[in-house]
């Protein structure tokens, strides 16, 4: 059974972050996101269903760490996407106060759960059995609304509460990140560094894949230039930022289909258009 319960959530990482990997938009991204943690929720949801735990443990183990794993993804990406659409046009100042105001609703639901922060935070177990066991609930224990609305034979009073932590700080990192952005592209228009007028449109993970490419063949400067130089030079022409461009090649390595998939689609595309010319 645990075997199935890692198996699971790894392939739902993977499948989101060859998505990310894809997709620049985040809210298309996002709504993909939401729906991958649907289905793979939905899949956990039958075979728990039709699988019993062996023993109380058993069942408050997967309740405080393998369903809040994947329920805070879908929580996550569904705050992502409601963050994005409702995000209001106008200048920095103003989306930078709309950020803003998202990060005061994160402290504010800390500061109404700061004890059961603390309880989860700290790796405390002796509520464990009323927080993480089927049937068990206190109204007291300050329940999201969520429980009363869940179906309870796959709902513990505070599993939710823990996926919604996790999926706090995973939003608290986007939104911080965003706000930094902001900054960047503000600076950026004010020092006049975009300085053509292209942009690339295709997804970012290409323009990397491309810009490792041309550096290994050492096509700048005879090869004597480094990585991290003809980066910028290509954010400037293509009006982009390719932020951690490092840790996307690491994620190109490993992917499960073709290493090259941007390159191998330029050489097939370019042949297409060689032979319709050779027609004409």
């Amino acid at each position: 059974m645990q075997e199935y319960f890692e198996n699971i959530i790894e392939t739902l990482q993977e499948n989101i972050r060859e998505l990310s990997m894809e997709i620049d938009n985040p809210i298309v991204f996002s709504e993909l996101a939401v729906k991958l943690s649907l289905d793979t929720l939905s899949e956990l949801k039958k075979y728990v269903l039709e699988h019993s735990f062996q023993n109380i443990e058993d069942e408050i183990w997967f309740f405080k760490n393998i369903k809040p794993k994947i329920l805070s993804k879908l929580i996550y990406h569904n705050s992502v996407f409601r963050t994005e659409t409702k995000k209001p046009n106008g200048g920095e100042k103003i989306i930078r106060k709309y950020y803003e105001a998202q990060l005061a609703k994160l402290k504010n639901y800390f500061e109404n759960n700061l004890e059961f922060y603390k309880y989860y935070r700290t790796g405390n177990t002796f509520l464990d059995d009323h927080y993480f066991v089927r049937g068990k609930y206190d109204i007291k224990l300050s329940l999201d609304t969520y429980f009363f609305e869940s179906d309870h034979s796959f709902t513990t009073s505070h599993d939710y509460k823990v996926a919604k932590i996790i999926a706090n700080d995973q939003l608290q990192v986007y939104l911080e990140n965003e706000l930094t952005n902001l900054y960047k592209t503000h600076s950026r228009e004010e020092k006049e560094l975009l300085l053509s007028g292209l942009k690339w449109t295709a997804p970012k993970v290409s323009l990397i894949e491309l810009l490792y490419a041309l550096h290994a063949d050492g096509v700048f400067n005879n090869g004597a230039v480094e990585l991290k130089e003809i980066a910028e030079s290509f954010e400037k022409i293509f009006n982009i930022d390719l932020g951690q461009f490092h840790r996307v090649f690491l994620e190109i390595r490993i992917r499960k289909s073709s290493k090259t998939k941007f390159l191998d689609n330029l050489k097939e595309t370019l042949i297409k258009r060689m032979d319709d010319a050779d027609e004409n």
